[in-house]
């Protein structure tokens, strides 16, 4: 019988032992790992898939630390790991869902290809992936603006945090969502014109970084609708550049002939969608712009803009311009 118990007793210090080593003893990295664990995976398929990534040493011992912890849910997510850490404190870090998230930071006047190519540097997948939910995904705005033929406009420039275990889709319909909160505050959302709005805001945008300037700009496009005039701005020739393929870094005399309903040299009114995401001082612009008789502006070559009533004013102030661009070389 004492032989038996000293069997026993061996195998009970011995499955000790291997436990300390194999889900209490840290494992130390030689780099960082990244790892990816997706929804609906079994704690078995997760606990396999950190072994074999190097993060703890056994399944099986993370597997027993986990049923005999309690089980829990163990969250889906990319988790970074980079410190050295034992199975137990592996598993806390999952079933907390302490998940590594990716900054995508959208400034303000980003166009749908601008944005596709942050998420893609962000490691969240292809840009091209990205374009074809913001091209086609429009029923994320149908209740929002039933005209949008795309999520250009909508898709709200902030910083955002994601993993990559998020689609293309949660990552635009997370910025539509960051919107429609904007929309709300502001007094945006429901607006029957909501549409031609931030259609507006856009160019806004693209035209002037100066918050102060950004009603006065609203007015002077505001006034060339209400007489006919056509908008003339350049940010719409570059954007059906852009959706030409033709861009080529600057405006070309060829692209202001450009047969495009973008093209707001040769067609009248509004461009028909929005052709770069504004932020909320823009879309406020958009909505109260300022009283004016103004009708043009041109760049003072110091980050703002000189604004003028008629076209021999005008043309004063482009050559000013130009004399002060000439300056400078």
């Amino acid at each position: 019988m004492r032989p038996l118990l000293y069997l026993i007793l061996i195998v009970i210090i011995a499955a000790g032992l291997w436990f300390t080593w194999a889900a209490l003893l840290p494992v130390h990295p030689s780099e960082a790992k990244f790892v990816l664990l997706y929804p609906g995976w079994s704690a078995r398929r997760i606990a396999a898939t950190l072994q074999r990534e190097g993060v703890i040493r056994s399944a099986t011992a993370f597997l027993l630390a986990h049923y005999a912890m309690g089980k829990g849910n163990l969250k889906a997510g990319e988790y970074k790991f980079d410190i050295a850490a034992n199975a137990v404190q592996v598993r806390d870090r999952v079933l907390r869902g302490d998940v590594y998230a990716r900054n995508v930071v959208v400034p303000e006047g980003y166009n749908i290809y601008d944005i596709a190519t942050v998420v893609e540097q962000a490691g969240l997948g292809p840009a091209a992936d990205f374009i074809t939910v913001a091209t086609h995904d429009v029923a994320l705005l149908h209740d929002l603006d039933p005209q949008a033929t795309s999520l250009e406009g909508y898709l709200f420039p902030d910083t955002y945090q994601f993993s990559r275990i998020d689609s293309a889709h949660d990552i635009a319909a997370a910025m539509v969502h960051r919107f429609r909160q904007t929309a709300k505050q502001i007094g945006l959302l429901g607006r029957p014109d909501i549409h031609r709005i931030v259609t507006m805001a856009s160019i806004v945008e693209k035209e002037t970084a100066v918050p102060d300037e950004r009603p006065l700009v609203a007015s002077v496009y505001y006034n060339r609708l209400d007489r006919n005039m056509l908008l003339g701005a350049d940010p719409t020739v570059i954007y059906a550049a852009l959706l030409g393929r033709r861009y080529r870094g600057t405006i070309y005399q060829s692209d202001l002939q450009y047969d495009s309903p973008y093209n707001t040299y040769k067609f009248p009114g509004l461009p028909p969608g929005p052709i770069a995401n504004p932020g909320a001082g823009s879309l406020q612009a958009a909505m109260h712009p300022m009283a004016s008789d103004f009708l043009f502006f041109v760049s003072d070559n110091n980050g703002h803009h000189r604004f003028s009533r008629s076209a021999a004013e005008h043309e004063k102030n482009v050559a000013a311009y130009r004399k002060a661009v000439a300056a400078q070389h």
